[in-house]
């Protein structure tokens, strides 16, 4: 029988729809986001630690938090 693994949520950018306005980068209280090349936010999964206080500002919706395994 496999253990089930308790999963964690971390955010995800849905890059083809980011307006790369910024909002998430001022509220990541980890400074886990970026914009790249001024196109559209990139999350750095490592540093995230799934707050979700970036995908509640983002204007557009396009951030969600995402399940991953731990």
């Amino acid at each position: 029988m496999q253990e089930m693994r308790p999963k964690r949520k971390k955010a995800q950018v849905i890059q083809s729809a980011c307006v790369a306005c910024g909002c998430c980068v001022k509220v990541c209280p980890r400074d886990a986001i970026t914009i790249d090349r001024g196109i559209c936010a990139v999350v750095d999964r490592a540093a995230c630690v799934g707050c979700g206080k970036c995908a509640k500002e983002c204007p557009a919706s396009v951030i969600e938090m995402a399940e991953v395994p731990t």
